[in-house]
């Protein structure tokens, strides 16, 4: 990934609902596979105090589109 650099990523929750946050990539941030088998992406939300979120693709794939 891109350390230091924004993206806009869009996912769908468990619940059903689109989510679309403003993020950003640093050397804390990772994409891995959990124990259940998903793939999982932490990232921090911008849009939400800059806290750390993760995303799965439980669902749906997410998307990001780096700016």
């Amino acid at each position: 990934m891109k350390e230091n650099k924004t993206f806009v990523i869009t996912y769908t929750k468990l619940d059903g609902e689109s989510v679309t946050r403003n993020g950003k990539w640093t050397d804390k941030c990772k994409e891995f596979i959990a124990k259940q088998g998903h793939k999982c992406l932490t990232y921090i939300d911008l849009d939400n105090n800059n806290e750390y979120r993760q995303a799965t693709n439980k669902i749906t794939d997410w998307k990001i589109k780096w700016n």
